[in-house]
C-alpha cells in the first residue's frame, strides 16, 4: 500500500450522513441565555479523560460566558477524595445512591435552568452506571447529555441506561457522525434531538516540532508520542514491536508514552502493563529508544508533549470508539498522526488528514512510520490539512456550539414541557377549594402597603411596592371582608384601610393621575404612572364602593374615584379601558343612577367594541393583533358593560371574544389551562409562547367565565372556572402546584422547567382573588339550591 492509499482510504459503502442531524454553528442563537448551568461529570484532578474534557469544557463556557452562570458537579470514585477548584459546588460519591438523589435536590433548589450531564457508563454506580438515573428523573429543569460512548452492540442493561437517559434529555450531544448513526440505526433515536459538536482542542500555534524538544531531551530526534491513560487496549506494544525495524532505517527515533496507569487498573494489576512494555522493550533492544513519562499531565503539559512530538501514534486495539480526546488534541495541534481504525480515527482523519494502519500490525505501523519519515512534503501536507480541519473544533467555539445546544434545549423546553407525575386531582372533578390563608398577604404587607416582590416568601424590600399591587390588594380585602366571614372581618377592615391610603398616597391632584412605583424610602420613582395601574386602582375604588359596608373606606374611595375618574377617558391602553370599566361598573352596582359614569362606561366599552370590529377576522377574533397579558379582563369588561347597559352586541362580542381566548389558552385537545406566556406572547401568524405562565391570566380568566356564568346561567362557564382554577393547585404544564397552603402564597410562574419559588404580591393576590370568587360563586349557589328546595317544599 502506498502512502496516498494509506492517507487517502476509500469510504465505505452507503455510508449514512443523516440530513436532519443538525451541526450547531458555533454562535448563540437569539434566545435568552440560561442563567444557572450545571455541569456533572468528573472533574480535575481526578485522572480521567472525562475530567479533562469536563473542566475544558467549563472553562470554556467561563472564558466565553462568565463564570458567574456555570458550576461543576463530579463524581468521586471509592476511596477517593479531590482537592477541587471553587467551581465545584456539590460531590457525588459514585455508589451512594443517596448522594444521587441529594444532588437533584440540591439543583432543583437552586433554580438551575440547565444541567449538562457526561455521560460514560464506567462513571456512575449501579448497573451499567445506572445510578445516574435517580438523579436525572428527579431534576426539573432541561437536560442536555454528551454520550462519550456509543456501543453498536450494548447489553441489555447499558440499552436500558442509555434508553431511558435519552428519554429524560432534552438534547443529546455526540462528537462524531458514527455515534449519531449508531443513535438512529441501533437505538432509534430521532436524529432531529442529537446534535454534532466535536471533541474541542485547545488552540495551539502551528509550529516546527523542534520548538518544544528542548524540554524533553530529544534535540536532534524524531519523536513517536502516545499519550493518555494507559491500559491493555491501547495496544502500545505494537509501536514497541515496530521500532527495531524503524530504528534500523532512523536510529535518531524516540517513543515517548505519556501518561499514568488508568486509576482503575492500577487498582486491580497495578503497574503491570507498563512493567510488561519495558520488559518487551529491553527483550527487542530497543528500551533506549523508549520515553516514559508516567504523570498526569496538566493541559500546559500536555501542549508541550504534543507540540515536540514529529508523528503522534494511537495504535488502540478495537474498533468501538466512538471519540478519542488525544486523537482531537493531536489533530488540532497539527501532527502527522498514524492510527488504527477505530471509529473516530476513520472519521477524523478521513481526507488525507492522517493514516489509517490495521489493528494488531507492527509492520504496518513501521512502514507508515517510515514512509512519513522519508516523505518531508506529505508530512507537512498532512499536518496542514489536520490543523486547517481543526479549526472549527477549538474550545472557544466548542463553548459557544454547547451554548447554542443549551438554549436550543431550553426553547424546546418551553414548547413541550415536561410534566412530573402527579396524583389525584382529576381533571373534571368538582374542585374542593383550599381554606382560605391570608397569612402570606399579611406578610407581604407593611405599614406603607404592599410589597411588591418576594424572595421565595421573604418580602424584597429593596423592590419597593407599586401602585398595580395595592389596588389588588384592596380588591382583595374588600372581598375577604364581604366574603370571608367573622374569621377575617376585623382583618380585613386594617388591611384595607392601609391599601386605600396607598393610594390616596400615589394620586397626584395637580396631574390627575396615579403614580406606580414607589421606592422603599417612600420616594416616588415616576410622576405620572401607566394607564394600566391607574385603571387598576379605579377598579379597587369602584369595589370598594360597590361591596364594602364601612362607611369610612367607601367615603375616601369615592373622593379618590371622583377624582381619578376623568383622565381613564384619556386613555389609549386597551386594558385600562378594561379595568376602568370593571371599577365604574362597580361604582354603579352601588349608585347606579350616576348618569356621567354610566356614560364614561359606555364610552371605554364601545372603544371595546371598535377595536374588537376592526381587529377580528375568522381566524383571530380578538381585540387586539397580539395577545399579552391579563387578556381576559377585554372579554370580562365588554360582557359586563353589555350585561348592564343591555347592549346584545357588546355581551355577543365579549362571549365570542372569551370563547376565543379559551381556545388559544388550552394546547391543542388537552384539557390541562395553558395561559399565554409572558416570553413573547402571542402574535398573530407567530408562534404562541407557552412560557412563562403567570398567575395572574389564570385569575383574569376565572374571573372572566364567572361574569359569563353569571349573565347566562350555563353551567359550563363554571365548569371552566373551576378547571382554570386546578392550573394553581397542580393541573398544568408541569403538574406542580403553584399555591403554598403552608404560607398562604402563591409562586410566581411556571418556568419550561420549574416552578418560579418567589412568592410576589400580584401571584398572591390573584390567587386569593380567584379562590374568594369562586368560594363567593359557590355560597351563592348553595342558598340558590335552598331557595328552590324551601319552594317546592
Amino acid at each position: 500500500m502506498t502512502l496516498h492509499e494509506m492517507t487517502h482510504p476509500a469510504k465505505p459503502a452507503g455510508k449514512y450522513v443523516p440530513t436532519a442531524l443538525r451541526h450547531l454553528e458555533t454562535k448563540t442563537t437569539g434566545d435568552p441565555l440560561p442563567t444557572r448551568i450545571a455541569i456533572i461529570g468528573n472533574y480535575l484532578p481526578r485522572e480521567c479523560g472525562i475530567a479533562t474534557f469536563t473542566t475544558d469544557l467549563c472553562t470554556a463556557l467561563v472564558s466565553e460566558f462568565g463564570s458567574e452562570r456555570l458550576f461543576a458537579i463530579p463524581v468521586n470514585d471509592p476511596g477517593s477524595n479531590y482537592d477541587y477548584p471553587e467551581e465545584v459546588r456539590l460531590e457525588i460519591e459514585q455508589d451512594d445512591l443517596a448522594s444521587y438523589e441529594r444532588a437533584a435536590d440540591f439543583l432543583n433548589f437552586n433554580g438551575n435552568d440547565l444541567v449538562c450531564l457526561q455521560h460514560e457508563y464506567g462513571i456512575y454506580g449501579g448497573s451499567a452506571g445506572s445510578h445516574i438515573l435517580t438523579l436525572l428523573r428527579k431534576l426539573k429543569m432541561p437536560l442536555v447529555t454528551t454520550l462519550h460512548t456509543v456501543l453498536r452492540n450494548p447489553d441489555t442493561d447499558q440499552r436500558a441506561v442509555l434508553e431511558e437517559i435519552a428519554r429524560l434529555s432534552d438534547r443529546l450531544v455526540v462528537m462524531s457522525e458514527l455515534a449519531a448513526e449508531l443513535l438512529r440505526d441501533v437505538y432509534a433515536f430521532p436524529v432531529e434531538n442529537i446534535d454534532v459538536i466535536p471533541h474541542g482542542v485547545p488552540e495551539m500555534p502551528f509550529v516546527d516540532p523542534n520548538y518544544f524538544k528542548d524540554r524533553f531531551g530529544t534535540e536532534g530526534k524524531s519523536v513517536l508520542l502516545t499519550f493518555g491513560l494507559l491500559s491493555p487496549n491501547k495496544g502500545i506494544e505494537n509501536v514497541i514491536r515496530a521500532l527495531p525495524v524503524i530504528l534500523a532505517r532512523h536510529p535518531n527515533v524516540v517513543y515517548l508514552v505519556s501518561g499514568v496507569t488508568h486509576p482503575h487498573i492500577r487498582r486491580r494489576e497495578g503497574e503491570r502493563y507498563r512493567e510488561e512494555l519495558t520488559a518487551l522493550a529491553e527483550q527487542l533492544g530497543v528500551a533506549s529508544q523508549l520515553i516514559f513519562n508516567n504523570r498526569f499531565v496538566s493541559t500546559e503539559e500536555l501542549m508541550e508533549h504534543v507540540g515536540a512530538a514529529d508523528i503522534y501514534v494511537t495504535p488502540y486495539r478495537h474498533e468501538a470508539q466512538v471519540v478519542s480526546g488525544t486523537l482531537a488534541i493531536a489533530l488540532g495541534a497539527g501532527k502527522a498522526i498514524i492510527s488504527t481504525p477505530y471509529w473516530h480515527a476513520r472519521e477524523l482523519l478521513a481526507n488525507g488528514r492522517g493514516v489509517i494502519v490495521p489493528f494488531d500490525d507492527p509492520e504496518s505501523i513501521a512502514k507508515a512510520v517510515l514512509s512519513l519519515l522519508e516523505n518531508d512534503a506529505e508530512r507537512h501536507a498532512m499536518r496542514k490539512r489536520a490543523y486547517l480541519h481543526s479549526r472549527e473544533t477549538i474550545w472557544p467555539k466548542t463553548a459557544r456550539a454547547y451554548m447554542a445546544t443549551f438554549q436550543h434545549a431550553r426553547f424546546e423546553r418551553s414548547l413541550r414541557p415536561r410534566p412530573a407525575p402527579l396524583d389525584g386531582l382529576a381533571l373534571n372533578a368538582p374542585v374542593d377549594l383550599p381554606e382560605l390563608n391570608i397569612a402570606h398577604m399579611q406578610n407581604m404587607t407593611d405599614d406603607t402597603g404592599m410589597l411588591q416582590h418576594a424572595i421565595f416568601t421573604v418580602p424584597n424590600s429593596r423592590e419597593g411596592y407599586t401602585t398595580d399591587d395595592n389596588a389588588r390588594a384592596l380588591i382583595v380585602s374588600t372581598l375577604l371582608n364581604e366574603t370571608g366571614g367573622f374569621t377575617y372581618f376585623d382583618e380585613s377592615l386594617t388591611l384595607s384601610r392601609r391599601y386605600l391610603a396607598f393610594l390616596w398616597l400615589a394620586f397626584d391632584s395637580d396631574t390627575g393621575r396615579f403614580r406606580n412605583f414607589l421606592g422603599y424610602g417612600r420616594k416616588w420613582q415616576e410622576d405620572i404612572g401607566s394607564e394600566d395601574s391607574h385603571g387598576r386602582a379605579l377598579w379597587s375604588l369602584g369595589t370598594v364602593l360597590g361591596r364594602s359596608q364601612d362607611d369610612g373606606l367607601r367615603g375616601a374611595a369615592g373622593r379618590l374615584f371622583e377624582a381619578a375618574l376623568p383622565a381613564a377617558l384619556a386613555f389609549t391602553s386597551p386594558r385600562a379601558w378594561g379595568f376602568s370599566i370593571l371599577g365604574m361598573q362597580a361604582y354603579l352596582d352601588w349608585f347606579p343612577g350616576d348618569r356621567a359614569v354610566q356614560g364614561a362606561r359606555n364610552t371605554l366599552a364601545n372603544r371595546l367594541l371598535a377595536i374588537y370590529e376592526q381587529s377580528c377576522t375568522e381566524t383571530w377574533q380578538w381585540f387586539e393583533k397580539s395577545l399579552a397579558y391579563s387578556n381576559a379582563r377585554l372579554s370580562q369588561a365588554l360582557i359586563l358593560a353589555g350585561w348592564k347597559s343591555e347592549n346584545r352586541k357588546m355581551i355577543a362580542t365579549g362571549i365570542e371574544s372569551l370563547e376565543w381566548l379559551l381556545a388559544a389558552q388550552h394546547q391543542d385537545d388537552e384539557q390541562i389551562f395553558v395561559p399565554i406566556g409572558s416570553n413573547g406572547f402571542f402574535t398573530e401568524g407567530k408562534e404562541k409562547a407557552r412560557f412563562d405562565q403567570q398567575p395572574v391570566e389564570a385569575c383574569a380568566t376565572i374571573s372572566a367565565c364567572l361574569e359569563t356564568y353569571r349573565l347566562t346561567h350555563e353551567r359550563r362557564w363554571l365548569e371552566r372556572a373551576q378547571q382554570i382554577f386546578r392550573w394553581f393547585l397542580g393541573k398544568n404544564d408541569l403538574q406542580i402546584p403553584l399555591y403554598d397552603a403552608a404560607t398562604g402564597g402563591c409562586k410566581d410562574g411556571l418556568h419550561p422547567d420549574r416552578v418560579n419559588e418567589n412568592q410576589g404580591a400580584e401571584s398572591t393576590l390573584s390567587f386569593l382573588m380567584a379562590l374568594l370568587e369562586l368560594r363567593e360563586e359557590k355560597v351563592t349557589n348553595v342558598n340558590q339550591l335552598h331557595q328552590e328546595m324551601s319552594v317546592s317544599l
